[in-house]
Protein backbone atom coordinates (compact mmCIF):
# COMPACT_ATOMS: atom_id res chain seq x y z
CA UNK A 1 0.00 0.00 0.00
CA UNK A 2 1.14 3.52 -0.83
CA UNK A 3 -0.65 5.90 1.51
CA UNK A 4 -1.38 9.60 0.91
CA UNK A 5 -2.77 11.34 4.00
CA UNK A 6 -4.19 14.85 3.93
CA UNK A 7 -5.10 17.09 6.83
CA UNK A 8 -8.12 19.15 5.83
CA UNK A 9 -8.43 22.48 7.62
CA UNK A 10 -5.87 25.08 6.55
CA UNK A 11 -4.16 22.39 4.49
CA UNK A 12 -6.40 21.31 1.62
CA UNK A 13 -8.88 24.02 2.58
CA UNK A 14 -7.95 27.69 2.70
CA UNK A 15 -9.68 27.96 6.06
CA UNK A 16 -11.10 25.87 8.88
CA UNK A 17 -14.33 23.93 8.27
CA UNK A 18 -14.95 23.38 12.00
CA UNK A 19 -14.78 27.09 12.74
CA UNK A 20 -16.80 28.00 9.65
CA UNK A 21 -19.58 25.48 10.44
CA UNK A 22 -20.19 27.13 13.80
CA UNK A 23 -20.06 30.58 12.20
CA UNK A 24 -22.50 29.43 9.53
CA UNK A 25 -24.98 28.31 12.20
CA UNK A 26 -24.49 31.59 14.08
CA UNK A 27 -25.09 33.64 10.93
CA UNK A 28 -28.28 31.66 10.24
CA UNK A 29 -29.54 32.35 13.77
CA UNK A 30 -29.44 28.65 14.68
CA UNK A 31 -26.88 29.40 17.40
CA UNK A 32 -27.05 32.50 19.56
CA UNK A 33 -24.30 34.89 18.46
CA UNK A 34 -23.78 36.40 21.90
CA UNK A 35 -23.31 32.96 23.48
CA UNK A 36 -21.39 31.11 20.76
CA UNK A 37 -19.28 33.49 18.67
CA UNK A 38 -16.67 34.41 21.28
CA UNK A 39 -16.34 30.78 22.40
CA UNK A 40 -15.93 29.63 18.80
CA UNK A 41 -13.08 32.10 18.29
CA UNK A 42 -11.50 31.18 21.63
CA UNK A 43 -11.47 27.47 20.77
CA UNK A 44 -9.97 28.23 17.36
CA UNK A 45 -7.24 30.33 18.96
CA UNK A 46 -6.49 27.51 21.42
CA UNK A 47 -6.26 25.03 18.55
CA UNK A 48 -3.75 27.21 16.71
CA UNK A 49 -1.72 27.62 19.91
CA UNK A 50 -1.66 23.87 20.53
CA UNK A 51 -3.53 24.22 23.85
CA UNK A 52 -7.01 22.98 22.86
CA UNK A 53 -8.88 20.68 25.26
CA UNK A 54 -10.45 18.45 22.61
CA UNK A 55 -13.17 17.05 24.89
CA UNK A 56 -14.29 20.54 25.93
CA UNK A 57 -14.31 21.64 22.31
CA UNK A 58 -16.28 18.61 21.11
CA UNK A 59 -18.91 19.24 23.77
CA UNK A 60 -19.27 22.74 22.31
CA UNK A 61 -19.22 21.59 18.68
CA UNK A 62 -21.34 18.43 18.80
CA UNK A 63 -24.13 19.41 21.19
CA UNK A 64 -25.86 21.62 18.57
CA UNK A 65 -26.10 18.60 16.24
CA UNK A 66 -28.35 16.87 18.77
CA UNK A 67 -30.89 19.71 18.75
CA UNK A 68 -31.89 19.27 15.11
CA UNK A 69 -32.98 16.43 12.85
CA UNK A 70 -30.56 14.87 10.39
CA UNK A 71 -32.78 16.07 7.53
CA UNK A 72 -32.53 19.67 8.73
CA UNK A 73 -28.79 19.39 9.35
CA UNK A 74 -28.21 17.86 5.92
CA UNK A 75 -30.10 20.70 4.25
CA UNK A 76 -28.01 23.28 6.11
CA UNK A 77 -24.83 21.41 5.23
CA UNK A 78 -25.66 21.60 1.53
CA UNK A 79 -25.86 25.38 1.83
CA UNK A 80 -22.69 25.40 3.93
CA UNK A 81 -20.82 23.57 1.17
CA UNK A 82 -21.91 26.12 -1.43
CA UNK A 83 -21.48 29.27 0.64
CA UNK A 84 -18.45 28.51 2.83
CA UNK A 85 -16.54 25.45 1.61
CA UNK A 86 -16.51 25.79 -2.18
CA UNK A 87 -14.67 29.16 -2.01
CA UNK A 88 -11.98 27.53 0.19
CA UNK A 89 -11.30 24.64 -2.24
CA UNK A 90 -8.24 25.84 -4.14
CA UNK A 91 -7.12 24.55 -7.53
CA UNK A 92 -3.66 24.00 -6.04
CA UNK A 93 -5.13 21.66 -3.43
CA UNK A 94 -7.07 19.73 -6.07
CA UNK A 95 -3.85 19.38 -8.08
CA UNK A 96 -2.04 18.05 -5.00
CA UNK A 97 -4.73 15.42 -4.47
CA UNK A 98 -4.60 14.47 -8.16
CA UNK A 99 -0.84 14.00 -7.88
CA UNK A 100 -1.54 11.02 -5.64
CA UNK A 101 -4.02 9.33 -7.96
CA UNK A 102 -3.53 5.56 -7.82
CA UNK A 103 -2.46 5.68 -4.16
CA UNK A 104 -4.72 5.10 -1.15
CA UNK A 105 -5.87 8.65 -0.40
CA UNK A 106 -7.24 9.55 3.02
CA UNK A 107 -8.44 12.77 4.64
CA UNK A 108 -7.48 12.51 8.31
CA UNK A 109 -8.94 15.32 10.40
CA UNK A 110 -9.95 16.28 13.91
CA UNK A 111 -13.12 17.87 12.54
CA UNK A 112 -16.15 15.62 12.86
CA UNK A 113 -17.28 13.38 10.02
CA UNK A 114 -20.67 15.06 9.61
CA UNK A 115 -18.93 18.28 8.58
CA UNK A 116 -16.06 16.70 6.66
CA UNK A 117 -17.40 13.67 4.77
CA UNK A 118 -19.00 15.78 1.99
CA UNK A 119 -15.80 17.85 1.74
CA UNK A 120 -13.61 14.77 1.30
CA UNK A 121 -15.98 13.55 -1.42
CA UNK A 122 -15.82 16.95 -3.14
CA UNK A 123 -12.03 16.58 -3.34
CA UNK A 124 -12.48 13.10 -4.79
CA UNK A 125 -10.73 11.50 -1.82
CA UNK A 126 -11.94 7.98 -1.23
CA UNK A 127 -11.38 7.57 2.51
CA UNK A 128 -12.02 9.66 5.63
CA UNK A 129 -10.74 9.24 9.16
CA UNK A 130 -12.36 11.87 11.38
CA UNK A 131 -13.76 12.43 14.84
CA UNK A 132 -17.04 10.51 14.94
CA UNK A 133 -20.21 12.03 16.44
CA UNK A 134 -22.25 9.52 18.41
CA UNK A 135 -25.46 8.47 16.66
CA UNK A 136 -28.52 6.79 18.19
CA UNK A 137 -31.55 5.77 16.12
CA UNK A 138 -30.18 7.74 13.18
CA UNK A 139 -29.86 11.02 15.08
CA UNK A 140 -26.88 12.70 16.74
CA UNK A 141 -26.70 12.50 20.55
CA UNK A 142 -24.27 15.40 21.00
CA UNK A 143 -21.54 13.04 22.19
CA UNK A 144 -18.43 11.61 20.56
CA UNK A 145 -17.90 7.99 19.58
CA UNK A 146 -14.49 6.48 20.25
CA UNK A 147 -11.17 8.31 20.21
CA UNK A 148 -11.17 11.86 18.84
CA UNK A 149 -8.97 12.10 15.73
CA UNK A 150 -6.69 14.73 17.29
CA UNK A 151 -2.96 14.84 18.06
CA UNK A 152 -1.94 11.34 19.28
CA UNK A 153 -5.49 10.25 18.53
CA UNK A 154 -4.76 10.64 14.81
CA UNK A 155 -2.02 8.02 15.08
CA UNK A 156 -4.29 5.69 17.05
CA UNK A 157 -7.19 6.07 14.64
CA UNK A 158 -4.97 5.61 11.57
CA UNK A 159 -3.32 2.49 12.96
CA UNK A 160 -6.77 1.03 13.74
CA UNK A 161 -7.94 1.83 10.21
CA UNK A 162 -4.84 0.23 8.71
CA UNK A 163 -5.15 -2.85 10.97
CA UNK A 164 -8.62 -3.47 9.55
CA UNK A 165 -6.88 -3.76 6.17
CA UNK A 166 -4.08 -5.99 7.38
CA UNK A 167 -1.55 -3.15 7.36
CA UNK A 168 0.28 -0.82 9.71
CA UNK A 169 2.31 2.36 9.28
CA UNK A 170 5.45 0.23 9.43
CA UNK A 171 4.22 -2.18 6.76
CA UNK A 172 3.05 0.25 4.07
CA UNK A 173 5.49 0.88 1.22
CA UNK A 174 5.28 4.66 1.58
CA UNK A 175 3.23 7.03 3.71
CA UNK A 176 2.97 10.74 2.94
CA UNK A 177 1.17 13.16 5.25
CA UNK A 178 0.41 16.80 4.45
CA UNK A 179 -0.45 19.15 7.33
CA UNK A 180 -0.22 22.76 8.43
CA UNK A 181 -0.45 22.31 12.18
CA UNK A 182 1.71 21.64 15.23
CA UNK A 183 -1.18 19.50 16.46
CA UNK A 184 -0.27 16.95 13.78
CA UNK A 185 3.35 16.47 14.84
CA UNK A 186 2.63 13.03 16.40
CA UNK A 187 1.54 11.67 13.01
CA UNK A 188 4.03 13.68 10.95
CA UNK A 189 6.81 12.11 13.03
CA UNK A 190 5.48 8.61 12.25
CA UNK A 191 5.04 8.69 8.45
CA UNK A 192 7.86 8.07 5.99
CA UNK A 193 7.29 11.33 4.05
CA UNK A 194 6.03 14.26 6.20
CA UNK A 195 5.23 17.49 4.36
CA UNK A 196 4.49 20.81 6.05
CA UNK A 197 1.89 22.83 4.12
CA UNK A 198 1.79 26.58 4.84
CA UNK A 199 2.82 25.60 8.37
CA UNK A 200 2.28 27.42 11.63
CA UNK A 201 5.42 28.70 13.35
CA UNK A 202 5.95 25.65 15.55
CA UNK A 203 5.58 23.21 12.68
CA UNK A 204 7.80 25.34 10.43
CA UNK A 205 10.58 25.27 13.02
CA UNK A 206 10.20 21.50 13.45
CA UNK A 207 10.19 20.94 9.68
CA UNK A 208 13.29 23.11 9.18
CA UNK A 209 15.15 21.31 11.96
CA UNK A 210 14.38 17.89 10.47
CA UNK A 211 14.78 18.81 6.82
CA UNK A 212 11.15 18.14 5.91
CA UNK A 213 9.80 19.64 2.69
CA UNK A 214 7.63 22.75 3.09
CA UNK A 215 4.90 23.36 0.53
CA UNK A 216 2.62 26.35 -0.08
CA UNK A 217 -0.80 26.01 -1.64
CA UNK A 218 -1.59 29.72 -1.33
Amino acid sequence: MILALFDLDNTLLAGDSDFEWAQFLIDRGVLDREVYEARNQAFYDQYKAGTLDIREFLDFQLKPLARHSRAELNAWHGQFMTERIAPMMRDSARALVDRHRGEVRVVITATNSFVTAPIARAFGIEHLIATEPEVRDGEFTGGVQGTPCFQEGKVERLEAWLAERGESLKSVIKSTFYSDSRNDLPLLDRVSHPVAVDPDAALRAHADARGWPVLSLN
